[in-house]
């Protein structure tokens, strides 16, 4: 019996080694080499240093200064220890009347004109910091009046910070809403 145990105790022990210690710090140090921002959680800091925020996790932005993120199922607005979807599907009243009150009151906010799906749906994380370049231009005239501004130097902004989908096939083109209410804070001054 103790031939049997001997390489099942050592090989288990060589495999925690190898794929619990070894593998991890090999993949943390080759992250930590070649793409070290990411690696570190994407952080946004401001001119003092001090970190506001991280490009990939959204945060809520309510002021009309600011460019809205998509609708977010995670806890109380953007909770990441909530991350989750609403698990609601397509036939689910509580949904249905959910997205026609976000409709009712982008069209308050933002005016008549083509919803896109983004603005009244949450994605499946809660925790999505992009919105579509189409639900970015409906908020931009909102935006303009706030900051008292042409609409046309907003569009610009926004324009600036939309990123195309990867290697021009991979995922949709987007607008992260962190760096571009930064964006507009640089351009025309910090709000509120």
């Amino acid at each position: 019996m103790l031939n049997q145990l001997r390489p099942a105790l050592v090989m288990t022990a060589l495999f925690t080694l190898v794929l619990g210690l070894a593998y991890p710090l090999a993949v943390t140090g080759i992250a930590q080499a070649v793409f070290p921002s990411q690696a570190n959680g994407s952080l946004v800091r401001d001119a003092k240093g001090a970190v506001v925020g991280s490009a990939l996790i959204g945060q809520n932005f309510a002021g009309a200064t600011y460019l809205h993120p998509r609708p977010s199922a995670a806890g109380d607005g953007y909770d990441a220890a909530a991350s989750s979807g609403s698990n609601m599907g397509p036939l689910n009243p509580d949904l249905a009347a959910r997205v026609a009150e976000q409709a009712r009151a982008i069209r308050a906010e933002d005016g008549q004109g083509v919803i896109p799906a983004d603005a009244v749906t949450a994605s499946g994380s809660g925790l999505d910091p992009d919105v579509s370049p189409a639900y970015a231009r409906l908020q931009a005239a909102r935006i303009a009046r706030a900051r008292g501004v042409p609409v046309q130097q907003v569009q610009s902004v926004i324009d600036s910070q939309t990123k195309a989908a990867l290697l021009g096939f991979i995922g949709q083109p987007r607008v992260n809403v962190l760096l571009t209410n930064r964006a507009l804070d640089a351009r025309f001054g910090a709000e509120g």
